[in-house]
């Protein structure tokens, strides 16, 4: 009598595999949520006003056009500044310098950041400690008061304050991304590319970042609300971008006067510029939760197929 044929093997559920474009599949995830709706909705509102508002102003937002301090009418819809300018015109001019100065920030701080973060996870022994040191020194400055203090020294001009607003933000993302290179490193695929010699610029470039997509675009979202924060509030105070071109944050500050008479000349551009930081915040707070809900569910997936964290070596 002949055994019984074996039964064929089930295989082993596969472990998830990180994605080739794994920030667009986040985002696109983040995007359909209703929080991120709501907050990709209110950002992008800001933003083409800042696009298209300069080519749609009725007026020149320099033009003394009317008496100054004058309330809303249906020649000027946001009524008059301090010195008789249009508000609406100024306003809508006044955002496209914000979100550049904002963006060029944002850029510095998280390539920065991430540089150093990554190369003291990888390095360890003393660079590490040197980078964290360094790090440490900027960060006992708060990041208002560090840029305030380049500014005040060296100038307002337009180059500095985006540098100033850019490196202090270095120290935030820089723990942030050692914390999560740390665990990537650590990693087998990691462990088996550095046994094969390769140098450790490439282990980082190659190996380490790709696997940091999703700390890395969380902290690209909070550095960009917090750039406009900074520099909104270094125009407030006089140390942003100077007058008389239109800007959100000084527009604030030259108005207050007027406040009694028109105070669209204040609450429009504050709206703006709140309407905005909600927006990212909303949107980045919708990405952080979609990772962490795929994180999960991979997880899970590796502990069922007995493989443990998954890992793997980005094609």
């Amino acid at each position: 009598m002949t055994a019984p044929a074996p039964a064929p093997a089930v295989p082993a559920p596969a472990a998830p595999r990180i994605r080739r474009r794994e920030w667009l599949h986040i985002l696109t995830r983040a995007a359909r949520t209703p929080r991120g709706m709501v907050g990709l909705g209110l950002a992008l509102v800001v933003v083409l006003i800042a696009v298209i508002g300069p080519f749609v102003v009725s007026y020149p937002p320099l033009a003394f056009v009317t008496v100054p301090g004058s309330p809303p009418s249906a020649k000027f819809p946001l009524g008059s500044d301090i010195l008789g300018r249009d508000v609406l015109s100024r306003v809508l001019d006044g955002g496209w310098q914000l979100l550049l100065m904002a963006t060029g920030a944002m850029i510095i701080g998280v390539v920065l950041g991430t540089a150093a973060g990554i190369a003291a996870a990888q390095l360890r022994g003393w660079r590490d400690g040197l980078i964290m040191r360094t790090v440490d020194v900027i960060l006992a400055f708060p990041q208002l008061v560090f840029a305030l203090l380049l500014v005040s020294i060296l100038g307002p001009a337009r180059w500095l304050l985006v540098l100033a607003v850019g490196i202090s933000h270095v120290p935030q993302v820089a723990r942030v991304m050692r914390a999560a290179a740390l665990d990537v490193s650590e990693r087998d695929f990691v462990k088996a590319v550095e046994i094969t010699g390769v140098r450790q610029s490439k282990v980082m470039s190659g190996e380490i970042l790709p696997n940091l997509i999703t700390p890395l675009m969380v902290e690209t979202g909070l550095r960009l609300t917090y750039s406009i924060v900074i520099i909104t509030g270094l125009s407030f105070i006089g140390f942003g971008l100077q007058p008389p071109a239109p800007n959100w944050g000084y527009m604030i500050n030259e108005n207050r006067i007027i406040l009694t008479s028109n105070p669209w000349a204040v609450v429009a551009p504050a709206i703006l510029i709140a309407i905005l930081t909600v927006g990212l915040n909303l949107f980045t707070d919708a990405i952080a939760r979609v990772a962490l809900g795929i994180e999960r569910a991979e997880k899970i997936i590796a502990e069922a197929a007995g493989t443990g964290i998954v890992s793997e070596i980005p094609a």
